[in-house]
């Protein structure tokens, strides 16, 4: 096998862990940002939080195994983005660290205070955590100041401004929405009806935010559009992505919530892939000078260590799909509150 096509096949394998991580912790990250305004008392905060407290540590695996396999496969993004991201990938780890303690620790003490500061915490973690992947998003797509040596030369507050906030804003408003959905299929009665509810004004907020970001992405990241006006049978994706985005009400109102869930999925899995088309072969663009960007062929590993990784990848991503499926296959139906519940 060719050095360039392991190259292709790491990126396109990265895409996939990134995928994965997003479509899974995208519901429980939605499930945290509605936490406090869909449930009405204490018991239906716990089966909010139940919903996602067999899943959510095994859906990080898909996020430390993406970490793990761009460090090995592309060692010079690695070392950039994360030198670069610093303070907001700082921030992050903080964000999921607190959600899990969020978790672990609201119903330990049954005193009303204690809750309402852990429910904070769960609520906080989970939105400033999508809405960092989102910003992340944003400034990779529309490039960043790197210089010789792949050296980032900007700074914390050259990273947000409006671009990339807009990004996070579209981010928060999907895994929102995503989460509403899945809470949906996990809960009963009275709780149901209010997330059904939800899912439409979620859905709008989304749905506006998906065409502004749209048409701000084609404005201010012209170069966004260059793999697929060179390779026009790519637009089968943005064209997949917007029936996706349309199906998500449809499949509401045919009282379909699977269905919706599995579209909403495909949103996010379109999106991504339409990202990855975005700043193809670039890892990370410098808008410096285009020399100093970070490409999948000045960033990758050796050819030896390439093939190798693959043949570990075989066997690891099976033993991944495998734990996933029986997890989900195990604490599949509506989420009930028993001794050993949050």
């Amino acid at each position: 096998m060719s050095y360039d096509t392991l190259t292709l096949i790491w990126f396109v394998l990265l895409g996939v862990l990134l995928c994965g991580y997003v479509i899974l912790d995208g519901f429980d990250l939605g499930v945290g940002i509605l936490h406090p305004f869909i449930a009405k008392d204490d018991r239906e905060r716990r089966l909010v939080m139940n919903s996602i407290g067999p899943l959510w540590d095994g859906n990080e695996v898909w996020l430390v195994t993406f970490g793990g396999a761009l460090f090995a496969a592309f060692p010079v993004a690695y070392a950039t983005v994360f030198s670069s991201f610093y303070t907001a990938f700082f921030l992050l780890l903080t964000c999921l660290i607190g959600r899990a303690v969020s978790l672990e620790f609201r119903s330990k003490v049954h005193a009303k205070a204690w809750r309402k500061l852990w429910d904070a915490g769960f609520f906080l973690s989970s939105f400033t955590a999508a809405a960092l992947l989102g910003i992340a998003a944003g400034n990779i797509m529309a490039g960043m100041e790197l210089g010789p040596k792949y050296h980032y030369e900007g700074s914390l507050l050259s990273q947000i401004y409006w671009y990339p906030l807009l990004v996070g804003a579209l981010t928060t408003s999907m895994f929102a929405l995503h989460g509403a959905i899945y809470l949906y299929l996990k809960t009963e009665e009275e709780l149901q009806a209010r997330l059904r509810k939800a899912i439409t004004p979620l859905f709008l907020v989304f749905a506006s935010l998906y065409v502004v970001v749209t048409l701000a992405t084609w404005w201010h990241v012209p170069h966004a559009t260059e793999n697929i006006a060179a390779n026009p049978i790519l637009w089968v994706v943005p064209a997949l992505n917007a029936l996706a985005v349309l199906n998500i009400p449809r499949a509401m109102s045919l009282g379909k919530p699977l269905y919706a869930f599995f579209s909403s999925s495909m949103v996010i899995l379109a999106l991504a892939t339409l990202f990855s088309v975005a700043i193809f072969p670039n890892l990370m663009l410098s808008t410096l000078d285009p020399a100093y960007s970070i490409t999948l062929y000045n960033a990758r590993s050796s050819q030896n260590t390439l093939q190798i990784m693959l043949l570990i990848a075989g066997l690891g991503m099976p033993c991944v799909l495998s734990y996933t499926v029986i997890v989900y296959w195990i604490f599949r139906g509506k989420v009930k509150l028993d001794t050993h519940s949050y």
